[in-house]
């Protein structure tokens, strides 16, 4: 081999080896973009999937409610009217108040029906409406739980600790309550506690006292230095009441800025109020009555709620309550099926997407009705009929900067055209669905075209040359062939409109809709909101138990998009030809 035929091979190797190092390196950009996405994509998936876990499940309390006749029947007469006029709500206090009966001031009977949702009582009427034979019997009535009890059960809201009592305790009533001593420093713990969180509080004060004053002293604005100085005045104040509390000669007074303690013991709970200096006495009031009047006891629990009061929205008593219905029996965990059969609720424990997903389907009818015939028959007029001019040249560039208009803008021409000129309902699937329609349909002409557009011109030419008109030749060879393209851009431009939010939110579908609209002709001009609509109203919700549930609500509204690319995929493959 000659020195020229050895340097031209080794240029050649050069340049493969190159080529190769390139494709190598193409490889490795691609799936490091698969990866980069799937990991995206599994992060966005399981931090949604881990923030609905709770709203899949809930707590139910269930009652022997007595169905009192005078309660039931105000009229005596055992007429329905009558029976609608029952009060059902007291039934159930009552039924709730045969589990405290030490419950009596109006407060603490106001903390206690806050466990469920008076709504409930509407449930209990059908129930008796529907079987008078009822009125005069108990029954097992179940409801579901406040969303803070819930969530305190479920151990999300309230941090608490229970340890048996380290010495005998002696119980004696008072006038002020009930008070507690032992022969040790039984809470000697909890007041140490307690005494360091408040310190730590003192010191904040006291640091943010120093900070104001010291930029009050270099600020020559006279009006900021004094807000400076009353912002310093204030932190110090506070700090002083927070040392006089920890450091009082009456000992160690608790409140709603630290954590909460509470003595079981007998059968009954009580809410320590005051720890003595000694920390071995305390003083506080009975929650629930104990079984007995022993006044020594050696089985006790110290019970602390480290969330202080004022960091939860459940009271203190609410939470011995809620724990001593779990410990009978009478609260269960389950599936939430409320969640599915419920509409939306301004109690996020009766909050369901039944009439959101009914208003998405009533909207999804409209939009496919108008959208997929209008957008498929003008794609086969403009790909195998228009005359190919200015003017067809025209409406298909409009039609292709129609698909790339931000969706808002198709709320506003449906809230100028259908509802100010039209005079359509607000809030109503077949006004959302024509807006819907509006937004879609470019998407579905530019699918379709591009469907016909991949048929092979020899499925055209041989129907025509065997006689067939061009009507015949289009709708008889060519459309059969492009229905997987057609049906696939449609089902996925309809996707695309059921996860829409924004056009629909200047119709008014964002109103509080509490009862489902009906799934029938009538529905379409009923009041209703859509899947995406009630997430983001979900979302807003200042209630902590709306967060599990529009994590959930995102769940449902993806299943149901994944059923529809899923139909997609299956129509294209079953009608799919190839050539």
């Amino acid at each position: 081999m000659s020195s020229d035929q050895r340097s031209i091979r080794a240029a050649v190797e050069a340049r493969l080896a190159k080529r190769y190092r390139a494709e190598k390196r193409f490889q490795f950009y691609g799936l490091a973009a698969i990866f980069v996405a799937v990991a995206f994509l599994a992060l966005l998936l399981g931090s949604i999937v881990l923030q609905s876990f709770g709203a899949f499940t809930a707590h139910r309390l269930t009652l022997p409610v007595t169905v009192e006749r005078e309660l039931a029947d105000p009229r005596g007469d055992m007429s329905e009217a009558s029976l609608r006029r029952g009060a059902y709500n007291t039934m159930i206090q009552n039924a709730l108040l045969e589990q405290f009966p030490s419950v009596e001031d109006r407060g603490a009977r106001r903390e206690l029906f806050g466990l469920y949702s008076a709504v409930n009582a509407a449930r209990l009427l059908n129930d008796v409406v529907a079987s008078p034979a009822l009125v005069g019997q108990t029954v097992s009535f179940s409801l579901p739980i406040s969303d803070d009890a819930d969530l305190y059960l479920k151990g999300d809201t309230v941090a608490e600790t229970r340890t048996p009592g380290a010495a005998p305790l002696e119980i004696r009533s008072a006038e002020d309550g009930v008070r507690f001593g032992a022969g040790s420093d039984v809470f000697a713990g909890f007041a140490a506690t307690v005494r360091e969180a408040a310190q730590a509080r003192i010191d904040a004060a006291l640091a943010r006292a120093q900070a104001a004053e010291a930029e009050a002293a270099g600020t020559i604005d006279r009006d900021a230095r004094e807000i400076l100085l009353a912002e310093a005045e204030r932190a110090r104040a506070l700090a002083d009441r927070l040392a006089e509390r920890a450091d009082g000669e009456g000992g160690l007074a608790l409140g709603p800025q630290i954590p909460s303690l509470f003595i079981v013991a007998n059968g009954g709970v009580a809410r320590i109020s005051e720890i003595g200096a000694d920390v071995s006495s305390a003083r506080g009031e009975w929650v629930i009555a104990p079984d007995s009047d022993a006044s020594a006891v050696t089985d006790w629990t110290l019970w602390v709620l480290e969330t202080p009061s004022a960091a939860r929205l459940i009271t203190d008593r609410q939470v011995v309550w809620t724990r001593a219905l779990a410990e009978r029996g009478l609260v269960e965990n389950g599936f939430n099926r409320e969640l599915f059969v419920n509409a939306d609720s301004r109690e996020p424990e009766l909050a369901g997407v039944l009439g959101a997903l009914i208003g998405s389907i009533l909207t999804m009818v409209v939009t496919m009705l108008l959208a997929v015939p209008v957008g498929v028959g003008a794609a086969i007029y403009l790909e195998e009929f228009a005359p190919r001019n200015r003017f067809t040249d025209f409406v298909e560039v409009n039609i292709n900067n129609l698909a790339a208009v931000p969706s808002i803008v198709f709320g506003l021409l449906g809230l100028a055209v259908f509802i100010n000129a039209f005079g359509m309902p607000r809030s109503a699937p077949v006004v959302g669905g024509m807006v819907l329609a509006l937004m879609t349909l470019p998407t579905v002409i530019i699918s379709s075209r591009a469907a016909l557009k991949a048929v092979p011109p020899s499925i055209r030419e041989a129907a025509l040359g065997v006689g067939a008109s061009k009507t015949q030749a289009v709708f008889q060879h060519v459309l059969p062939l492009a229905a997987p393209g057609i049906l696939t851009g449609s089902i996925i431009g309809l996707a695309q409109a059921l996860g829409e939010t924004a056009p629909l939110l200047m119709i008014g579908m964002v109103a509080f809709i509490a009862d489902p609209p009906t799934l029938g002709l009538s529905g379409f001009t009923e009041p209703a909101t859509v899947m995406p609509v009630q997430i983001f109203l979900w979302s807003s919700g200042a209630e902590r138990a709306f967060e599990a549930r529009t994590a959930a609500a995102i769940l449902i509204l993806l299943f149901v998009m994944i059923v529809f690319n899923a139909v997609a995929i299956y129509l294209r493959r079953r009608f799919e030809r190839r050539w």
